[in-house]
This record gives structure tokens, sequence and C-alpha cells, in this order.
């Protein structure tokens, strides 16, 4: 009786000792560093990606405020932010507040963004989509869900509109391309077997790294139809195929499809993160020594 009591106690001293360790880390972060070489790029490049900022109940203004900061903290040539502003709960908080943090954002190259699921579902129509991309543009962020923009003469940035609820235009994305690497932005990385070969490197974000993951069970949220596939970090893709589920797929020749997935800021459903700590992510970009192939955006047609 006296063991099984002990024993009962100690579970319930781990299960609030880490409830409680989950809980006290949904505000913190840290800015994860990265170094990489990036073909086509001639010049290097800093990259600061923000991701799932999940705007709502758990998540207000002081939060994004010190994101911000730690941002601009690392003085980046470009900032780019791969979706998912808004969460589920977004009527208990106005986005005029969430915007104010957000305009002290800027990079000499520019803010980016495009839009993910929980955009899609806190903004259910496309006028309400519509409204908040304007007013994103307003404070300085620019929305690019399917249309790029040549921001150097070795770089292009583009977007494309969410997986999930989105609808997707390769040829829209790539429109303007003039040379040099392009990095992508997809919020989800479900995305990444339909890359078209232009694309460089895909950022993605909106698997939370798990958010909860614990020893020996893995990441309880599992938000891909590829399980721990695309979970986080440097992973690579290669084309879809032709399959009895998808049978109008076209056969496309075995390639490399490069991608990197942040752990992202924010937290959705329960407010709680364990084992997979949020992130901020610096990308320092490196040119390649050898020449980078270039593509035929006709063939997107």
């Amino acid at each position: 009786m006296g063991l099984t009591l002990s024993i009962r106690r100690s579970a319930l001293g781990i299960f609030w000792g880490t409830l409680s360790l989950g809980l006290g880390n949904v505000y913190r972060f840290r800015v994860r560093q990265e170094r990489a070489a990036l073909p086509g790029l001639r010049r290097p490049l800093r990259a600061v990606q923000m991701s799932d900022f999940h705007y709502g109940t758990w998540i207000g203004p002081v939060t994004v405020r010190r994101w911000v900061d730690a941002a601009l903290a690392q003085q980046p040539d470009v900032i780019l932010i791969t979706g998912d502003f808004l969460d589920s709960s977004l009527g208990l908080r106005p986005t005029g507040t969430l915007l104010k943090e957000l305009s002290r954002l800027s990079a000499p190259l520019g803010v980016y963004a495009v839009f993910g699921n929980h955009d899609w579902t806190s903004l259910n129509t496309q006028a309400a989509r519509s409204h908040f991309a304007r007013d994103l543009g307003a404070v300085g962020i620019q929305v690019i869900n399917n249309c790029g923009k040549q921001l150097r003469d070795d770089l292009f940035v583009t977007g494309i509109d969410d997986w999930w609820f989105g609808s997707q235009n390769e040829k829209a994305m790539l429109e303007g391309y003039l040379g040099g690497a392009v990095l992508l932005m997809s919020h989800n990385p479900d995305y990444l077997p339909y890359v078209p070969p232009a694309v460089t490197l895909t950022l993605s974000g909106h698997t939370h790294g798990g958010q909860i993951r614990i020893p020996l069970l893995g990441p309880m949220k599992k938000a891909s139809l590829y399980g721990t596939r695309f979970l986080e970090g440097w992973v690579e893709a290669a084309p879809d195929q032709p399959n009895d589920a998808e049978p109008s797929l076209p056969s496309t020749p075995p390639r490399r499809i490069r991608g990197y997935v942040t752990h992202g800021l924010g937290v959705t459903g329960v407010p709680i993160r364990l084992g997979c700590p949020a992130e901020l992510t610096v990308f320092d970009f490196l040119p390649e020594p050898q020449e980078v192939l270039t593509y035929d955006l006709h063939d997107l047609e």
C-alpha cells in the first residue's frame, strides 16, 4: 500500500512538473542559426523566417513584440513569414494590436508573407482575407500568395497559397523570374513533392515540430499526410509520381527537392510546448562556386 501510494505520488509529481514546463515553454523561444549554400546566389544573403504566430487566445501583443525585437536584432536582408498569423480564436483579440507590433518589422529587401490554414479558417471569406492582406501591406508586409518578386539580380522570392485550403498557381508564382536563386514560401511542407524544378529552396512551418513531444511516444501533433517526414529542420522530397490514389499525376524525372521546416513561434490547441522549442530561424545563405541551371518557365503551362 505504501509503495503504491509512493509510486502514484511520484507519477503525479512527474506529470505536474512536465505540465508546468510545457506551459512555461509557450512564451520561450530560441533564435536558431542556419548556414547553407544556395545555388544561384552570387552574394551572401541573411534571411529571417518567422512562422505560426497563432495570434489569439494564448498569443498577444507582448509576445509578438518580443519576436519582432529578436527578428530586428538579426539585421536581416529580408524577412519571410510563412503563414498562420492568426489562430481560430482570433475573435478574442483585435487584429489591430497585432498589426501595430508587426509594423515595426523592416529589412532592406522587404518583408514578405503567405497565408496558412489557420488564416483561411480564421478569415473564412475571400473578402476578409483580402482585407487582412491589405492591412498587412499597409504596415509594410507584402502578402505573396501565388506571386513572386525579383529582389536582386541573383534572388527571386515567391509564395504559394495554403496547400489545404488555398488554390495553387505555379505559373503565376514564378512570373517575373529573371534568374538566380528561387526562395519559395509554402506554409505547409506537404506541398514539397509538388514543388516546380525552378525552385531552389522551400521554407515552411505548419508542423510546430510536433508542439508536444513525449519521450518514446514522439510528437503529439502530426499535421502532415507524410507523418514525421517533414516534421522539422532540413528535409528532402522527391516528385510525387502517378499512383492508384492519384493516377492523373504527371510522370516526372527524379530529382531532389530541398526544404526547411521551422517549429514556428506560437501554439495552437493546448497552450503547451514540450520537447520542441518555439523558434525564429536565421539563415545565412552563401553562393555556390559552380554555375546554376536555369529553367524555362513555359514548361509550367
